[in-house]
């Protein structure tokens, strides 16, 4: 009897344990780990130590993973953590959802952080748009915060700065124009009466031309009577010279200065009349000579062709002077006025300067090209410009003071110019007025005074994080209805 119930003891005692153990084996089964984490496995739900997120239950594969080598990390006390000084709470994967209670983000679940200040090691300090310092009595541009750096962060970040200084400079409009001909030295040579082309003197475009150089030589039958009838004047003269009637001498001179001056109104060259009457002798030919030096830029006539009075024989040119005609864009065209000074280089020649003045701009706006011509005068003694040729245009716009900063501290965003200005261990943003480009220099009337700082490197990095700022230090958007619903 003892040993049946000792025996009955023991199995039962045996059953218990045997069923004790089983069940808790069944309920260590159920893991749940973090899918952000899969390293941490825990037995029970919860959230993850490092981002706050819920645990998920596993199905079984991640907890072969995680006993092939991964251990759980601790978790750390999440009640140590101190109350908000600012009294918000903001999820750190979704920027935009700012609570005034602890709690759950209702897009991602994660826990809400406090919102404070973070440091980081060697003393760099990033603090929010509302706990920096304030740089300057003039507020930050909307949309952006000042930022506080130490020297430390702004090593790290690679930021630069440079000093602004006052200058005066002198604007200038950049601009591309073509060489041209001065239309007021180009000159027609016309007959002023019926013949034939005997002979050409000057036979070729391009060809150069001096004043008084003979040109052609033209057979007119209205020529050889007017050199008729001078000769005729001239004869009579000599016999009425004994005549004691005043008149009849006076009126023989008429007629003699009146042959004359037939001839010289058909281009007669003053040399052929003083040989024809010292000679005597009536020509066939008349040689016509250039009215002007030049160069021939056109030539319609060959020897033995047939004129009419008004037929053009050739077109000099006088080229010791040219014109430029360039085009300034819209935004320049309030910058140019007459009389300006301008200097120009050839781009395909020596790099001689010469000087020239702004002698004519048009008064409309060419509507394809949206640009406003303009008429430069020039000389060009050795006649180094060609008409054709292309020429790098510097047009001096008068000077203009300001601010002197780098071209890389500018920042343009489209519709405002920004630059962030150091003072102390403050980075703010100030909003620009560049007035001038030039060689890697801004120049700004407003917005930064002689003497500060302004970062030169790293300022897109610069301009990421005060937006970022700015979005934390914003209020969160109601989301009340119209009328007091929600």
């Amino acid at each position: 009897m003892r040993f049946s119930i000792a025996s009955a003891l023991a199995l039962t005692l045996g059953a218990v344990l045997l069923v004790g153990c089983g069940g808790g084996q069944a309920a260590s089964t159920t893991r749940y780990y973090c899918p952000m984490h899969p390293s941490y496995v825990a037995d029970r739900p919860g959230d993850c130590p490092i981002c706050n997120m819920k645990l998920v239950r596993d199905d079984g594969e991640h907890q072969a993973a995680t006993q092939a080598g991964h251990e759980t990390p601790p978790a750390p006390d999440a009640s140590a953590a101190p109350p908000s000084p600012s009294g918000k709470y903001i999820c750190t994967m979704c920027p935009e959802v700012v609570s005034d209670q602890p709690g759950r983000c209702p897009v991602c679940g994660m826990k809400l952080v406090e919102k404070k200040a973070e440091s980081t090691e060697g003393g760099t300090e990033i603090a929010h748009a509302s706990e920096a310092p304030a740089a300057d009595a003039s507020p930050s541009p909307p949309g952006m915060a000042p930022l506080s750096l130490g020297s430390e962060a702004t090593r790290l970040a690679g930021v630069q700065l440079a000093t602004a200084r006052a200058e005066r400079a002198v604007r200038t409009v950049r601009t591309v124009g073509y060489v041209t001909v001065d239309e007021t030295r180009v000159r027609h040579v016309h007959t002023k009466l019926a013949g034939w082309i005997e002979r050409l003197h000057v036979n070729a475009v391009g060809q150069p031309v001096r004043a008084g150089q003979p040109l052609v030589d033209l057979y007119s039958p209205e020529l050889v009577a007017s050199q008729e009838e001078l000769l005729r004047a001239h004869e009579a003269a000599a016999r009425l010279a004994a005549s004691s009637l005043p008149e009849v001498q006076r009126g023989i001179a008429d007629l003699v200065e009146a042959a004359r001056r037939r001839l010289r109104l058909l281009d007669v060259p003053a040399g052929f009349l003083e040989e024809l009457e010292r000679t005597g002798r009536v020509r066939r030919t008349v040689t016509l000579t250039a009215p002007f030096g030049g160069t021939v830029t056109a030539k319609t006539v060959v020897e033995g062709h047939q004129v009419e009075p008004g037929t053009e024989l050739f077109t000099l040119t006088d080229l010791s002077r040219v014109w430029v005609v360039a085009e300034v864009h819209e935004q320049d065209a309030a910058l140019v006025r007459v009389g300006q000074e301008v200097e120009l280089t050839r781009p395909n020649g020596p790099a001689a300067r010469l000087g020239g003045r702004v002698a004519l701009i048009e008064p409309t706006l060419d509507p394809a090209s949206r640009t406003l011509r303009l008429r430069l005068e020039l000389p060009n003694p050795d006649l180094a410009l060609r008409p054709g040729m292309f020429v790098d245009a510097t047009i001096r716009a008068g000077e203009v003071a300001g601010v002197a900063i780098p071209d890389s501290a500018v920042l343009d965003t489209g519709t405002r110019q920004l630059v962030f200005v150091r003072t102390g261990d403050v980075l703010a943003p100030r909003e620009v007025r560049v007035t001038m480009r030039e060689s890697g220099t801004a120049l700004v009337a407003s917005g930064v005074a002689a003497g500060e700082q302004v970062a030169t490197r790293a300022v897109f990095l610069l301009d990421s994080e005060s937006r970022l700022r700015a979005l934390f230090a914003a209020p969160p958007p109601s989301t009340e209805r119209p009328g007091g619903g929600r």
